[in-house]
């Protein structure tokens, strides 16, 4: 497994190689790849803080207080995640024709991957021992105090989990900026890649997010640090008292409806209108059932298939200090870094020079999900191995329980909420890729999110609106399930 995350990155240095230092040189140092980098900065640079504030504080207001329609809105604030950010995008340019630029970046951005804060830390928030808070509140700590002092720290590894994987994001999404006329590498590379297939460049542009990459998992492991956050003992088997807001719910419900209108509001409006417009005619329930019914095998199997890895890399990342365990680690999130692309090209060329037989296969796009989005389903599954005692472990085993046992009953027991998160967050991704199923998928393959962006490249947008809804609506039973688990694992 780490040795095929490595295949789109030996891709790159094989391309780089034999282009040469003197034109490799050239392609760097010039000034269209210093606006780039200027870009993609500012985008990473004022989005990653606001989702990280909008994500926290929605999850803090949904889960710690009296906030009126508080078990509602918690699957509620998941669901942007099933929205591409190519069709966030063309709502909010269908609502704003004149927005673009970075400002507009950062909004679709903003709205489109917040989600990736508010799930770990809601999920965080759910399984903290509220007798900590209690004891911060009786020696006299008010709500911000308490709040700043001890549940933010306990937020860590989901804010800095979550802001990884966002700023990954960033570096690797191309439909939306597309849309709103905002350069970033990733822009460059496709317009590289549209005009020479495999051209010097592209691959160029490609080293350099993979260097930026480097920096933000650099960055993110020296803030994270060594701390353990698994508590000894079960702590109270209940869940924390609300805060009472009073008069405060009513500011506090309007927050929620406003950021509920901005993140899904904008797309289901521009969706509504596209059905509107195109009337019964765009109901072609042959071919939407199609595509939905590949997109929910692929996305299934992607699921689970990208969990199943996360587990062995989450156990080294959390068991292990090492630098061996931290390249494994890192090794995931270099490959996620990059557009789909260029993940896409590596494996057609890996295929057709070394694996003929997988050329056009499942198994070779089955493949790309994995290496694409196993940090979102690491992100979730270490949080959660973080948490458990590695004392419980050690007295099983001392009961006679072999170590494969222990696993079952113990670790994966305790477990089970980030597993949960995981798959649901890796199969809401896969249901929604575009540009690496483009290249890889077999003949025949029309997933919701290929017709999607066919019909709408065309301009028929009325035609491609179906496609846009259903992707939404699949992720309605996934959101469900993933916060119905967690709420029963918040007992344990």
């Amino acid at each position: 497994m780490v040795a095929a995350t490595f295949v789109p990155l030996g891709y790159i240095v094989s391309t780089l190689v034999s282009t040469g230092w003197n034109e490799t040189a050239h392609l760097i140092f010039r000034p269209r790849v210093g606006e780039l980098l200027r870009n993609t900065a500012e985008l990473v640079v004022l989005t990653v803080p606001i989702c990280v504030a909008l994500g926290v504080g929605l999850a803090w207001i949904v889960e710690r207080t009296d906030v009126p329609g508080a078990a509602w809105w918690g699957p509620i604030f998941a669901a942007p995640l099933a929205v591409p950010a190519f069709v966030n995008s063309y709502g909010w340019v269908s609502a704003i024709p004149s927005l673009h630029g970075l400002w507009a970046a950062v909004i679709v951005a903003t709205v489109s991957y917040f989600p990736l804060v508010y799930l770990p830390a809601a999920a965080t928030l759910r399984r903290l021992d509220p007798a900590v808070e209690e004891s911060a509140r009786a020696l006299g700590s008010g709500p911000v105090a308490v709040f700043a002092r001890v549940v933010l720290p306990q937020l860590r590894l989901a804010i800095l989990g979550g802001g990884l994987l966002i700023s990954l994001h960033l570096l690797a999404e191309y439909g939306a900026f597309a849309m709103i006329r905002f350069d970033t590498f990733t822009t460059a590379i496709f317009e590289q890649y549209q005009s020479s297939f495999a051209g010097a460049a592209g691959s160029t542009l490609s080293g350099v997010l993979v260097v930026l990459c480097l920096v933000l998992l650099a960055g993110e492991s020296a803030v994270r640090g060594r701390a353990r956050y698994a508590r000894i003992g079960g702590g109270a088997q209940r869940g924390a008292n609300r805060i009472r807001l009073g008069l405060g719910r009513i500011p506090m419900f309007a927050l929620l409806t406003g950021a509920l209108a901005a993140t899904l509001g904008v797309p289901l409006w521009t969706i509504g209108r596209w059905l509107k417009i195109g009337g019964s005619a765009v109901w072609d329930t042959g071919e939407i059932g199609e595509s939905l019914g590949q997109t929910l095998g692929l996305a299934v199997t992607a699921a689970v298939i990208t969990t199943l890895c996360a587990f062995p890399v989450a156990w080294i990342a959390v068991r292990s200090t090492s630098r061996f365990a931290r390249i494994i680690e890192g090794a995931n999130y270099i490959t996620s870094s990059l557009p789909g692309i260029v993940v896409a090209l590596a494996l057609v060329t890996v295929s057709i020079r070394w694996l003929p037989a997988l050329y056009q296969t499942a198994a070779t796009i089955l493949a790309a999900y994995t290496l694409m989005f196993l940090p979102r389903a690491l992100v979730s599954v270490r949080a959660g191995l973080a948490q458990v005692p590695v004392g419980l472990e050690e007295a099983s085993q001392v009961l006679g329980k072999s170590p494969a046992a222990t696993f079952f009953r113990v670790t994966l027991r305790l477990t089970a909420p980030a597993a949960a998160a995981a798959a649901a967050m890796v199969f809401v991704a896969v249901a929604t890729e575009l540009t690496a199923t483009l290249l890889l998928a077999p003949n025949g393959t029309r997933t919701l999110a290929m017709q999607f962006w066919q019909l709408s490249g065309e301009l028929d947008y009325a035609a491609a609106a179906p496609y846009a809804l259903i992707m939404i609506i699949a992720s309605v039973p996934v959101t469900y399930l993933l916060f119905t688990q967690s709420r029963k694992a918040a007992g344990l």
